[in-house]
């Protein structure tokens, strides 16, 4: 377990940098563009839930991490007026949000059932050596 919380907390800044080139300037083609920084959405998810309860399932929290995206997606329609300030704020906007759009719900499954898929992968390879 405190092997995963390592490894997931040295990954956060990268999966945190990697969202935010998707959101740059830089040259990058198209697909990357318009979905890599939700995909990476729920990787960070992903990865912050290895840090928080390393000892789930990859599978459990790759669930519970498309979950919350699902959820935060979903908030995107509500109007409340203290969301829509924080939403107003670059990073509120970053972590909330702006508007609904279906194919970010595509974009978070990917994320977290990648993410889950790729620690599961490497957890049997490690443990077949």
């Amino acid at each position: 377990m405190r092997h995963t919380r390592l490894w997931a907390a040295l990954f956060v800044p990268l999966v945190v940098a990697a969202g935010l080139l998707t959101r740059s300037a830089l040259p990058m083609p198209g697909l990357v563009r318009t979905y890599g920084g939700d995909t990476l959405y729920a990787v960070l998810i992903y990865v912050l839930l290895s840090v928080a309860v390393p000892a789930w399932r990859p599978r459990g929290r790759a669930s519970v991490a498309a979950i919350i995206c699902l959820l935060i997606e979903l908030s995107q329609l509500v109007d409340v007026g203290w969301l829509n300030q924080v939403r107003a704020n670059r990073l509120g906007a970053l972590v909330l949000g702006r508007g609904f759009v279906w194919s970010d719900l595509a974009c978070y499954t990917v994320g977290a059932a990648g993410a889950g898929i790729v620690e599961w992968g490497g957890r049997t390879v490690t443990q077949r050596t």
